[in-house]
């Protein structure tokens, strides 16, 4: 078993277990043996098989992304930024599904390559993909060095459109039970993988798309494999005007009517209760519900505020006891500017400064995370902890002066600061390299699949529009 110390860590974000919560501590030693942080102090005097010189590195605890769609969402660079319908309440999700989605295997396969590649160089050690299952997937996440927690998604209906203001369900119930057997078959399989870093989370797609017969038996199957349970909830102003036309209750209310809510299950978004602005139904019991039943939600501000929306706000839900959680639903897959988004947004929401503070992020991209995930080893530097490690060059000019080098990090430097990473104690990424995948190349695969993905957008749309027509190019394009 390999032994790597740390020396003289200039600054470390360390979990203080008395108090609850993250903490600096100052010039001190951090060592991880195998794959769990074995000492953090001043002086180490062990055996190490490697030193690693702290003084200009702020070390932190690995992040961790509760709700992403690697393998499709960087096939929509330079397409989603401003796509979006005022008459579906501005957004773009439907249309966007419907007519643009990832063409083939190869089209996921680059896209996710290139999104877990962005992951890791702006400090996630732990991803919750929630992705269609594809071939490959799980040798794909074994071999990116990430601490992987998959997410097969599953559904009894597809959403369509026939037109730019009505959304339409095609049902088809077999087809769901098919994809929930298919799903529990992946995720017994990213756990029995040799790396040892997967695990699964069982995931029905979106309230709105999945009958309650199958939300209640996929959250019963989480609970008897002792997993994680997510889907999407309120992320949009039809799904909630839908449900409430079908049942008499938002999402929300429906959803803890199943049972399905709790320790253990994540509402992907959560963002439009009962309470928000564009929705103001009387009841007004959503965050209640929420906070009381221990559910945690995963926010993803930047595909929202693209649209106009913002949760309205963070430190309210945060006051009502919900378990907070951070994610990358869009590209750029990069978890520190959702913290800066969502600090930012929350006051503007709030119109009030003092509503979230930057301890607040922090703590829903670390520890937050863990708990949603029911991971009390994950999201933080502590002794018997997992040794997810993330390195913060404090010489990167964006980081100096490094007051405090955390608000310099979520503020101004984001992932041009992030030097080295370790998950499990094996180092993933070094000199802001990632040593496991090739993202340069992926690249590459990915805008030849882009075009593949334009190339059947007409026969795919419900006016049969090009690529082009949906989401024209910022400029216009000269002669």
């Amino acid at each position: 078993m390999s032994t790597s110390v740390i020396k003289n860590a200039a600054w470390v974000i360390a979990w203080d277990e008395g108090s609850g919560r993250q903490s600096y501590r100052r010039d001190v030693d951090v060592v991880f043996s195998g794959d769990r942080i074995a000492f953090i102090g001043r002086d180490y005097a062990g055996m190490a098989d490697r030193v690693i010189d702290g003084s200009a590195r702020l070390v932190m605890p690995g992040l961790i992304n509760i709700h992403s769609h690697p393998e499709h969402e960087p096939l929509y660079r330079g397409i989603r930024e401003e796509h979006g319908l005022p008459s579906m309440h501005m957004t773009g999700l439907y249309e966007r599904s419907q007519a643009m989605s990832a063409p083939d295997d190869e089209a996921r396969a680059a896209s996710a390559e290139f999104a877990y590649c962005e992951l890791l160089r702006s400090g996630v050690t732990s991803l919750v993909d929630v992705s269609p299952p594809w071939p490959g997937w799980v040798e794909l996440f074994a071999r990116s060095g990430m601490r992987g927690f998959l997410a097969p998604g599953y559904a009894s209906a597809r959403w369509s459109m026939a037109d730019d203001h009505e959304l339409h369900y095609a049902w088809d119930e077999a087809r769901g039970r098919a994809g929930f057997a298919a799903a529990l078959d992946i995720i017994d399989a990213a756990i029995a993988d040799s790396c040892g870093r997967l695990s699964g989370i069982v995931s029905p797609m979106q309230i709105d798309t999945c009958t309650a017969d199958l939300l209640r038996d996929s959250r019963e199957a989480a609970r008897e494999r002792a997993l994680p349970f997510t889907v999407h909830v309120a992320q949009s102003v039809i799904e909630v005007r839908e449900m409430i036309r079908r049942h008499g209750q938002t999402p929300v209310q429906w959803a803890h009517s199943l049972g399905i809510l709790g320790p253990g299950a994540i509402l992907g978004h959560a963002l439009y209760l009962d309470t928000h602005s564009w929705i103001r139904w009387w009841t007004k019991t959503d965050l209640a519900i929420l906070g009381d039943s221990g559910t945690a939600v995963a926010h993803c501000p930047t595909p929202f505020a693209r649209y106009g929306h913002v949760m309205e706000n963070f430190g309210d839900y945060l006051r009502a006891g919900v378990t907070m959680g951070l994610g990358t639903d869009c590209s750029p897959h990069n978890l520190v500017e959702e913290m800066r988004k969502a600090a930012v947004l929350a006051r503007i929401a709030a119109r009030d400064i003092n509503t979230v503070t930057t301890a607040d992020l922090f703590h829903a991209a670390t520890v937050g995370g863990a708990n949603a995930l029911l991971r009390n080893d994950l999201g933080r530097l502590a002794v018997g902890s997992k040794a997810d490690i993330v390195l913060v060059d404090l010489d990167c000019p964006q980081m100096q002066p490094a007051r405090d080098p955390l608000r310099s990090f979520v503020y101004h430097a984001a992932d041009r600061a992030v030097r080295e990473l370790f998950v499990d104690g094996r180092q993933v990424v070094a000199d802001g390299r990632v040593l496991t995948l090739d993202q340069e190349g992926a690249g590459g695969r990915l805008r030849a699949a882009q075009q593949r993905m334009e190339a059947l957008a007409p026969s795919r749309d419900y006016r049969r529009r090009s690529a082009a027509e949906i989401t024209p190019l910022s400029l216009p394009l000269m002669s």
